[in-house]
């Protein structure tokens, strides 16, 4: 190799390094943006989270609220994942889509609000249910994937696919005026499945909910997120909060 060609390879390693550094630091409206979360985690904490990529699987209740409070704090990007369609029946507790969005994807009703929201923060959609075969191409390389779904089957896959990949998972679910949260780390916690066994072979069935649920559930999930990402607090690892909001407790059960 001839000092030129180690030259251009030294000036290239330095251009790259240039680029991303301009790329992952904070813009002044990005610093006046998050303004008061400078003041908890700092600059490099911020930056941390426009460099992190977070996978939102499903966008209903819990999902929208997720998908909110994630991209309020500046996420660098989101991928929002579901199949359905809004429909009249979602609009008690889906409070990302709204009465006009009916008849419309339910990834297409979020990107456009999301993107108003908070243009700094890149969203990716993906109008398909996640199944076995497709869960590598649709989920990829993320650094937290949140459980926004309503159903056992497809939270096993996504349980399996974060104990392949090494990736933290974040589960949330609800009925009526109940809901429940744990944080999963492959090879530190126990498996969704471990947990809750055999819930895929339970009959589907429509249930009740009252919108208050996913929106605190959905708050939990995102803050569970966040303190992944930041390495800050102490995540719901090998633990499961209970919510009864009817009477008004937060029961926290250990997970041995």
């Amino acid at each position: 190799m001839t000092n030129v060609e180690i030259y251009d390879g030294i000036k290239g390693v330095i251009l790259q390094h240039l680029l991303k550094m301009v790329f992952y630091m904070l813009s002044n409206d990005e610093k006046m943006r998050y303004e008061r979360q400078l003041m908890i985690f700092g600059e490099d904490g911020q930056e941390k989270l426009k460099n992190a990529k977070v996978a939102i699987v499903g966008l209903g209740g819990l999902g929208s609220v997720v998908a909110y409070y994630l991209a309020a704090a500046g996420i660098g990007t989101l991928k929002l994942i579901d199949k359905d369609k809004v429909e009249l029946s979602n609009l008690n507790r889906q409070i990302l889509h709204w009465t006009r969005d009916i008849g419309l994807s339910k990834t297409k009703s979020a990107k456009y609000k999301l993107e108003a929201f908070n243009p700094e923060v890149n969203f990716e959609v993906n109008e398909v249910n996640v199944t076995k075969e497709n869960v590598d191409e649709v989920i990829g390389d993320v650094d937290v994937i949140v459980d926004c779904l309503d159903n056992f089957s497809a939270r096993y896959v996504l349980d399996e696919y974060a104990h392949e990949k090494n990736i933290p998972l974040v589960h949330g679910a609800i009925e009526g005026f109940y809901g429940q949260a744990t944080t999963i780390i492959p090879g530190k916690t126990r498996s969704l499945r471990e947990i809750f066994p055999n819930m895929d072979k339970r009959p589907k069935t429509k249930f009740p909910v009252v919108g208050v649920a996913p929106g605190i559930i959905g708050i939990i999930e995102a803050s569970e997120t966040l303190k992944l990402l930041l390495d800050v607090g102490k995540p719901l690892t090998n633990k499961l909060l209970i919510v009864d909001l009817l009477n008004n407790t937060f029961e926290i059960i250990k997970l041995k």
